[in-house]
């Protein structure tokens, strides 16, 4: 009987256990994410290309806005000259990358000024740097971040993907968590340096980088956050995949070669097999 006892004694214990366990788990309140907002983007689909304006008022927002925190490594200046891209002309490529630092230890001075074959250069020397200025978090390098990201879709909308050739979910992913800083939902604690991102559905070590006027364009283009969001989302795209232009292009000749060689086949096959009896 005491056997018993003990055995009924434990399960209850462990019962108790799981449920208060699971009960401490439970969070206060439950969050709800909002879905990605797609946008309209002139790379989407099969014939889309970067839009060489837009790619110029993206890295616009990088340099005055992103890139005091963001490094770009898999990038050089003189990327910024090629064409499919913001294609900048070559004295700009060179004032621009006057501007900047290079460190180099094989200099008696240890650093000279950037050349347009440098690589983007880190805004912090070392990654405790890093950390010690963004509340312990590393932020991101952003060459190929663009391509790392995606968005989440439900089914049918995912499988409509495979024919319309929609690979453009890292650039809506950067645009809805750029347009998406918004304050807490009520009942849940955000930690001093912490940011809300109604997108991302938590917080962030980083509080919205754009507002509104904060970059004057040239021209008449509308200088607000959602502008911003979408230019900078275009020009990490660009920054990931700086060939896709020229992808695209090579695609669609593909494409052609095949039907054409197709056709060609079709009509031999019928010349040599028309006198044949069957």
């Amino acid at each position: 009987m005491n056997k018993m006892n003990r055995f009924f004694k434990s399960v209850l214990l462990a019962v108790g256990l799981g449920v208060s366990g699971s009960m401490l788990a439970a969070p206060a309140k439950a969050v709800v994410v909002i879905e990605a907002e797609l946008q309209d983007w002139s790379f989407g689909g099969i014939f889309g290309r970067y839009d060489k304006n837009q790619l110029q008022r993206g890295f616009q927002v990088f340099q005055q806005s992103c890139a005091a925190c963001h490094g770009a490594k898999q990038i050089s200046f003189r990327n910024l000259s090629e064409e499919g891209g913001p294609a900048f002309s070559e004295s700009q490529v060179k004032a621009l990358a006057a501007e900047y630092t290079i460190i180099d230890p094989e200099l008696e001075e240890g650093e000279r000024p950037a050349t347009p074959a440098d690589n983007w250069p880190d805004p912090f020397p070392t990654i405790k740097d890093a950390r010690a200025a963004n509340n312990g978090a590393v932020p991101p390098d952003f060459s190929v971040l663009a391509k790392a990201r995606g968005i989440s879709q439900k089914f049918p909308a995912w499988a409509l993907n495979y024919f319309t050739g929609y690979q453009e979910g890292g650039a809506d992913y950067i645009y809805n968590l750029l347009v998406n800083f918004k304050d807490a939902p009520e009942g849940v604690d955000v930690l001093p340096g912490q940011y809300w991102n109604a997108y991302y559905g938590g917080t962030l070590a980083m509080a919205s980088p754009l507002f509104d006027g904060m970059i004057d364009y040239e021209g008449d283009f509308p200088e607000t956050v959602e502008q911003y969001a979408l230019d900078v989302a275009a020009f990490m795209m660009w920054m990931a995949e700086p060939q896709l232009n020229s992808r695209k292009q090579m695609g669609f000749q593909v494409l052609v070669f095949l039907f054409v060689l197709t056709g060609l086949m079709i009509a031999v096959k019928r010349k040599l097999w028309s006198k044949v009896e069957h």
